[in-house]
């Protein structure tokens, strides 16, 4: 499930991505038929899915790996996410990446507005 339209900026430790949020998206259906909301834990992985993308560009061969969480910290939502907003990603790295592990602080924008946040670690792992 990719969560992550496009990316519009990276750099050596950070990156930005985007996310067009549109009626069709399948976890609309039940989440709520009646006024659709964006799932926050959503919103959590496509940040998760551009931080991943930032150290993949790290390694060699980054089609060869995956990265998975390890940790989440400091979640906060501020606003719903629904049907047409476009999301920006914003996350940067916290410290170098060390033995395939990276600590993560991401923001997600709607405009200027901050309507999501966390500070997440992730690990980079050879695929098998």
């Amino acid at each position: 499930m990719q969560l992550v339209d496009k990316v519009i900026e990276i750099g050596a430790n950070y990156i930005v991505g985007v996310k067009n949020v549109t009626a069709n998206e399948p976890f609309f259906q039940g989440h709520f038929p009646q006024e659709p909301v964006m799932p926050g834990v959503l919103q959590i992985e496509a940040m998760a899915q551009t931080g991943g993308l930032l150290v993949l560009n790290s390694v060699g061969e980054p089609e060869r790996y995956s990265t998975y969480f390890l940790k989440i910290d400091g979640v906060k939502f501020r606003q719903k996410v629904v049907p047409g907003d476009t999301l920006i990603f914003h996350v940067e790295l916290l410290a170098p990446v060390r033995r395939g592990v990276s600590t993560m602080k991401g923001y997600v924008f709607i405009g200027e507005k901050v309507v999501c946040e966390a500070e997440f670690m992730a690990q980079i792992v050879k695929n098998k």
